[in-house]
């Protein structure tokens, strides 16, 4: 995977507008499940390719500074050859100045290949270290997403179970709707309503049934004076 791949890819997943996504989707739990599954994969390869990227920034950042070392290390050294020259010059060794002048031209000539070299470096090395600055911002948009989307996730979920709930609710209210003339309870009210009909019809069938007892029972005597006093009658 190129870096400009991981950069676009890190780019447009950390923009990417949850919102709009779950306002399209059918199924907006089963869609944020996939979108944690495709940025958890997509965070650890991106994670990776940085890893590589930051290694390749690091190897060449110690090549510049051994450049660097060594353009100051063969400028000590031709420093040192040209005034070991100077001295051998001085007291009149001429052949031995000249070979350490020829050194020093060597060190210097040294030192021009490793300051051409850090020179090269330094623009890849600035590039590279711009890149690994947008790969890791990317990397933790993209973990703050992925935060996002979990909290976007169990916040669906929480809200469908007290839905849920809220919906059971209902259903069990109106199962048992008190207010129904024809639910279970006004039926049982009703025919509890009939039995107390019943026994006080009962009770008033008792009672005319009594009067009418005693009703006979004063008639009888009633006709039992008359015939007393009929006999009288005749006795006198």
């Amino acid at each position: 995977m190129s870096k400009q791949t991981v950069l676009g890819r890190v780019a447009q997943l950390a923009k990417a507008n949850i919102n709009a996504l779950l306002d399209q989707a059918e199924d907006p739990q089963k869609m944020l499940d996939q979108l944690i599954r495709d940025y958890a994969n997509n965070i650890a390869e991106a994670e990776e390719a940085v890893a590589a990227t930051i290694g390749n920034l690091r190897l060449m950042e110690q090549d510049h500074r051994e450049d660097v070392d060594a353009a100051k290390e063969w400028g000590e050294k031709a420093l040192a050859a040209s005034r070991k020259a100077d001295e051998l010059r001085t007291g009149g060794r001429t052949d031995e100045a000249d070979r350490f002048d020829n050194l020093a031209k060597v060190a210097l000539g040294r030192q021009l290949q490793s300051e051409r070299e850090a020179r090269t470096a330094e623009p890849t090395i600035a590039a590279q270290t711009e890149v690994v600055a947008k790969l890791r911002d990317g990397l933790d948009r993209m973990k703050a997403k992925l935060g996002e989307l979990h909290a976007k996730r169990d916040e669906l979920v929480a809200r469908a179970k007290s839905a849920q709930a809220q919906n059971r609710m209902m259903d069990a209210v109106k199962s048992v709707d008190v207010m129904d003339p024809t639910s279970e309870l006004s039926r049982f009210e009703d025919k509890v309503r009939r039995e107390e009909a019943k026994a006080l019809g009962r009770q008033e069938l008792a009672a005319s049934s009594l009067d009418a007892q005693f009703e006979q029972l004063d008639a009888l005597g009633d006709q039992a004076e008359v015939e007393a006093r009929l006999a009288a009658l005749k006795g006198a």
